[in-house]
């Protein structure tokens, strides 16, 4: 993904916007037990997984004890309502998510009697070796656990936003013209030049530009709801998106 397609200005969120975002409610949950919260957190750790997995093989579990640690603290984190004790000064998701999981491997982890494979509770699904193959496509100069678990939670934000654009160009019956504007859109060096685009789609070469120019307009917008969705409050979410635009300089 090249760093050129993100900017890290943007108007200020609408107020209130901050109120039903996933952290945001994880965090306004308290101590108290909270339906919404629950889920919340839930589609957090669904869409944020993996970048714990990688952390636990870079600090040299194998394949099958990350997934082990890394579902168990799942299960661990949502039965024990962990997150419904954390605090505005946790912070932002990201950061909690990354302690948490430090001070579970430190010794929660058997403290806990967190589920193995096969156990009860399964929250992740491992099938396929899908995990251990993303981590073997991951930069090895990151040999670093914490900076590879950085860039493995931006990359799982930019699947997520992708995911969405993907969504919407589906739902308004136009799935091809996802299919063919996307290398444009990441910055593949192979993508194809608009007057070929044009051809393809039956278009100008005017009105593919301008599709493009809308197509990265709003994934800016969703690059920046997904952050807004790991922070609790509006006044982090500029630094926050610099911080993972940073990361994807690396």
């Amino acid at each position: 993904m090249s760093s050129a397609d993100f900017d890290s200005s943007g108007r200020p969120a609408p107020p209130g916007v901050f109120a039903t975002t996933h952290w945001s409610v994880v965090v306004a949950a308290g101590n108290g037990q909270s339906g919404q919260a629950t889920v919340a957190l839930e589609t957090l750790c669904h869409t944020y997984w993996y970048p714990l997995y990688c952390f636990a093989r870079r600090l040299g579990h194998g394949a099958h004890d990350a997934e082990d640690l890394t579902q168990g603290f799942f299960a661990y984190l949502l039965q024990a309502n962990l997150a419904g004790k954390a605090q505005p000064e946790k912070g932002k998701f990201r950061s909690f998510l990354l302690a948490t999981f430090k001070h579970f491997l430190a010794g929660e982890w058997d403290r806990a009697q967190a589920q193995k494979r096969g156990g009860r509770v399964k929250f992740l699904s491992w099938e396929n070796g899908r995990a251990e193959g993303r981590y073997g496509e991951e930069p090895m100069n990151l040999n670093d656990p914490e900076k590879l678990y950085e860039w493995s939670w931006a990359m799982a934000l930019l699947d997520r936003v992708l995911a969405r654009l993907e969504q919407e160009f589906a739902a308004s019956g136009k799935p091809a013209v996802f299919a063919e504007l996307k290398p444009c859109l990441v910055g593949d060096a192979r993508a194809p030049g608009y007057t070929e685009l044009a051809q393809r789609l039956g278009k100008t070469q005017g009105a593919v530009k301008e599709a493009v120019r809308r197509m990265r307009l709003r994934y800016r917008q969703l690059f920046r709801e997904e952050i807004a969705q790991t922070v609790a409050n509006a006044h982090e979410l500029d630094a926050e998106v610099s911080h993972v635009i940073s990361i994807l300089r690396l």
